[in-house]
């Protein structure tokens, strides 16, 4: 295990950032995290950032300049590799690489439901919740007994798409139940996440006023 300090830069709202907290947390391991307004970013974040974009993770070296890591998948899997407490991947080459395609399968299905929630008329709005639920569908197929992904251990997959889930518990129930209707095993894997103290301590207690805020801002149809 590295003794390296660890610093997230970060933004409050970020579902990505959201997935290397939620590993940080899950293994314990003391860190700074530094928030940067992404409105206005800063030329040292632009130093450090090739995309422009967080999370960022620098890791103090002991010896020259720190490094500095970028991406969230790539964040979460060096803290798997190199902090202590349970893997996070399965130790079979077969079901780790299960495990990685489906968390490639989150990009998509986070770029669905964020245009779901940012739609701003009915049509847009109908197209990417009937794309989303599509893609729900899929996970749901693919589920067992939980309560997470693979079953008893929670594991990166469930820390990549725990942000996600997170959104549908701030909207209303009128507009977040129907899409999980009929998806029992996505329903009861939501709920799982949404109660994990990782997942729950991964973000700001003011996180559900902020996004909605944001959603106003936006002109989301959902936040009217």
């Amino acid at each position: 295990m590295t003794n390296n300090s660890l610093t997230l830069i970060s933004h409050p709202l970020c579902p990505f950032v959201q997935r290397a907290a939620i590993v940080l947390l899950e293994k314990g391991v003391v860190f700074e995290r530094i928030n940067v307004d992404l409105s206005a970013k800063p030329d040292w974040f632009l130093a450090l950032s090739p995309t422009g974009r967080v999370p960022v993770m620098k890791v103090s070296q002991p010896i020259g300049e720190d490094a500095i890591l970028f991406e969230s998948v790539v964040i979460c899997e060096y803290l798997n590799e190199t902090q202590g407490g349970a893997a996070m991947y399965p130790d079979d080459a077969l079901s780790r690489a299960r495990h990685r395609a489906w968390i490639e399968f989150a990009t998509q299905t986070m770029a669905e439901g964020w245009q779901f929630l940012h739609a701003k008329d009915t049509a847009t709005a109908d197209d990417k919740r009937a794309a989303f639920r599509d893609r729900l569908a899929k996970l749901e197929a693919e589920l067992g007994d939980g309560p997470y992904f693979a079953g008893a251990d929670f594991g990166l997959v469930d820390a990549v798409y725990a942000p996600l889930f997170r959104y549908f518990g701030i909207l209303d129930a009128a507009i977040s139940a129907p899409i999980f209707d009929g998806l029992p095993r996505v329903t009861a894997w939501r709920a799982a996440l949404a109660n994990r103290p990782s997942v729950k301590d991964a973000v700001l207690d003011t996180y559900p006023q902020l996004f909605r805020e944001h959603l106003r801002q936006q002109g989301a149809m959902i936040a009217a």
